[in-house]
């Protein structure tokens, strides 16, 4: 008799012969010759070998689940490591788009890298760039990323302002600039601009740029219509709301402003003096017209000569502003009337030396709250 342990071969006479004649043999295996091998866990991978906090490993594997071999994997953190990655960089681009560890490491990751070190970059321009973009790496834009890098150096001058235009919004390297960028750079150069201004602009509010030339031109004339002068300074803030409005989300805004009791050149005026207003969401504009027409007996007019007061943050300045003032008041700690928009519009620090430092045995536990905000 076999060992229990192993039964290596058994023939077994079937009652129905094979087509040769002869009795079919089958093999059986004791469960005990069978290794209990356990399934892959790529989690555990990148925890054990790369050190990845059990975050961003468990995470990366979920969305990797068809991975059975860590060796791809292996290669292209290694590379990554090599070319100036931090385990922070790793992390960060793995959080934001773990199909990475999935790309070509020498037809796909390794050409983009090149592209960068051929026009100066520094190992930790690039990976913080591509930290805060993984999809580059992982994207066909080898014939995009240099042309793309050359007209930013073009307008900007230097590395390190492409750096912050890539690191704010790495569109920049999958789109034609010949086709969007460089007209609307031209466009308002025509329309004034100057070459310091433009630049400002770029680094400040860089997707504007992005749009369609004929976009640009609309919204310039949008904003001339409403009566927005060229030479102020609110210029581009007035271009730069438009293009973050649809004509319905626009429409809705003027709709808004109407049932608060605003004219129609309540509405003009406060877009050319304060553009950015209708960018406010529609919420916050009711929360803080209510918060205000509750307070001081303040009506709408004050609002309307004063639309500013709709972009401040109720919670972090205006709230905790009023109670200082109010309990100063009820004090008798201040002598005449205290100008509610003027102490809502001063900076910080003006705030705070005129109106909490003084008094800070007066306001008690309240200054702290004041200190702690920025208010």
């Amino acid at each position: 008799m076999a060992p229990p342990i192993i039964r290596s071969l058994i023939s077994l006479p079937l009652n129905k012969s094979s087509r040769f004649g002869k009795p079919i043999s089958v093999v059986f295996f004791s469960s005990a010759t069978q290794e209990s091998k356990s399934p892959f866990s790529l989690a555990d991978h990148l925890i054990e070998k790369h050190n990845f906090s059990s975050e961003i490993a468990v995470k990366t594997a979920s969305s990797l689940t068809f991975v059975k071999d860590p060796r791809n994997c292996d290669g292209i953190i290694s590379f990554l490591k090599e070319s100036g990655f931090s385990k922070y960089h790793i992390e960060e681009a793995l959080k934001r788009n773990p199909r990475l560890l999935t790309s070509g490491l020498e037809k796909t990751i390794k050409p983009k890298f090149k592209i960068f070190r051929e026009f100066g970059f520094s190992t930790d321009d690039v990976a913080d760039i591509l930290a805060s973009d993984p999809w580059i790496l992982n994207r066909s834009l080898d014939d995009k990323i240099a042309p793309s890098i050359s007209y930013l150096k073009s307008v900007l001058g230097s590395n390190a302002d492409v750096v912050k235009i890539l690191k704010t919004l790495s569109w920049f390297l999958a789109f034609d600039l010949q086709k969007t960028m460089m007209p609307n750079i031209e466009f308002f150069r025509s329309c004034g601009f100057s070459p310091s201004q433009i630049v400002s602009y770029l680094l400040s509010h860089p997707r504007l740029f992005l749009h369609k030339p004929e976009s640009i031109e609309q919204f310039v004339k949008r904003a001339i219509d409403m009566g927005v002068d060229r030479k102020s300074n609110m210029f581009m803030v007035a271009i730069r709301t438009l293009s973050s409005m649809t004509e319905e989300n626009w429409e809705q805004k003027l709709k808004l402003f109407r049932n608060l009791g605003f004219s129609e050149d309540d509405i003009m005026s406060t877009f050319r003096m304060v553009p950015q207003v209708f960018s406010v969401s529609e919420r916050k504009i009711k929360e803080i017209t209510d918060f205000l027409l509750t307070r001081k007996n303040a009506g709408i007019s004050l609002i309307i000569s004063h639309p500013l007061l709709l972009t401040y943050s109720l919670e972090n300045r205006l709230k905790p502003r009023l109670l200082v003032i109010e309990i100063l008041e009820s004090k008798n700690l201040i002598r005449g009337k205290v100008s509610l928009t003027a102490a809502f519009k001063m900076n910080e620090k003006n705030f705070r030396d005129k109106y909490v430092y003084p008094y800070l045995n007066e306001l008690e536990n309240v200054s702290m709250a004041i200190v702690d905000h920025k208010c």
